[in-house]
C-alpha cells in the first residue's frame, strides 16, 4: 500500500526541528516492526523508551503515538518518522531529502527573471497560496489545518528563497504580501498561531535586505501607500521610501 502523501508533504507540512528529528530517527534505523494495516502504518519507535505508533495512509497527520507530545493530540517526531518509512520503503534519505525547510532568506544576488521563469514561479506561489485556505472545520481537524498553513508558507518560503534580488522580483514580493493579508482580512484564514504572520514578516525584512543591495526596489514599496493592511506590516517598507 502507498501512502497519499509523499516526502515533500510531510516536509513542507512539518515543523523543521520535528522533521530533522524524525529523520535522525529514520536514518539511525529507530523505526521497527514497521507494517502495514488495514488503513496505514504501524511500527514501534525506538526513544527514550519504544514508543508505539500508527499514522494512517491517507493523512500522516492523523494517527497515534504513546509518546507525551502524541497523547496530546499533536503530530509528534515518531509519527512523522514511521510516515517517512512508508514513503521511502526502508531507502536511505538523500541530502536533498533531508534539507529542512527554515527561515526565508536572501539569495542576495542581483538579477531578473526571465519570461518564462517569471510565469513558472507566479503559477507556484499561486498554487502554494492554495494551502494557506479558510479554516471552517471542527476542532478535530485543527492541527491538520495548522500542517496546511505551514505547508503553505514552507513552499512559499523555498520559492523566495531562490529569487534574484530586483525590482521585478521587489514587485512580486510585495503582490505576495497583499495576497496574504487579503487571505487573513477577507479570506477567513485563522492564523491565531501566528504561522502567516510570521512568514510574511520575515518576507518584510526580506524586502528591506533587498532595498539595501538594490536601492532601485524601493519603487515597488510604493504600492503599498494608502493600504489597509491587517497588522501594519507594511509601515516599515514605506518608511524607506518617505
Amino acid at each position: 500500500m502507498l501512502p497519499a502523501y509523499d516526502l515533500d508533504k510531510l516536509k513542507y507540512a512539518t515543523d523543521g526541528p520535528t522533521f530533522e528529528k524524525a529523520v535522525g530517527l529514520y536514518g539511525s534505523g529507530k523505526v521497527t516492526r514497521f507494517q502495514e494495516t488495514l488503513d496505514g502504518f504501524s511500527a514501534v519507535v525506538l526513544g527514550s523508551k519504544p514508543y508505539s505508533v500508527f499514522v494512517e495512509a491517507r493523512h500522516f497527520d492523523r494517527g497515534s503515538c504513546d509518546c507525551f507530545v502524541g497523547q496530546h493530540d499533536t503530530v509528534c517526531k515518531h509519527m512523522v518518522a514511521v510516515a517517512i518509512c512508508a514513503v521511502m520503503g526502508g531507502r536511505p534519505l538523500g541530502d536533498e531529502d533531508k534539507r529542512v525547510v527554515g527561515q526565508v532568506t536572501c539569495s542576495g544576488q542581483l538579477g531578473e527573471l526571465s519570461a518564462e521563469k517569471l510565469a513558472a514561479t507566479k503559477k507556484a506561489i499561486t498554487a502554494a497560496l492554495g494551502y494557506i485556505r479558510p479554516y471552517r472545520g471542527p476542532s478535530r481537524i485543527w492541527f491538520g489545518y495548522q500542517h496546511s498553513l505551514s505547508g503553505g508558507c514552507n513552499r512559499l518560503s523555498a520559492l523566495v528563497g531562490e529569487l534574484p534580488v530586483s525590482e521585478q522580483t521587489a514587485v512580486l514580493l510585495v503582490n505576495l504580501l497583499l495576497r496574504l493579508d487579503r487571505k487573513l482580512r477577507e479570506g477567513g484564514v485563522d492564523d491565531s498561531d501566528g504561522t502567516v504572520g510570521g512568514f510574511m514578516e520575515q518576507v518584510v525584512g526580506m524586502l528591506k535586505e533587498y532595498a539595501r543591495l538594490d536601492p532601485a526596489c524601493t519603487r515597488a514599496f510604493h504600492a503599498l501607500k494608502n493600504k489597509d493592511t491587517s497588522f501594519g506590516w507594511e509601515e516599515s517598507l514605506l518608511d524607506l521610501i518617505k
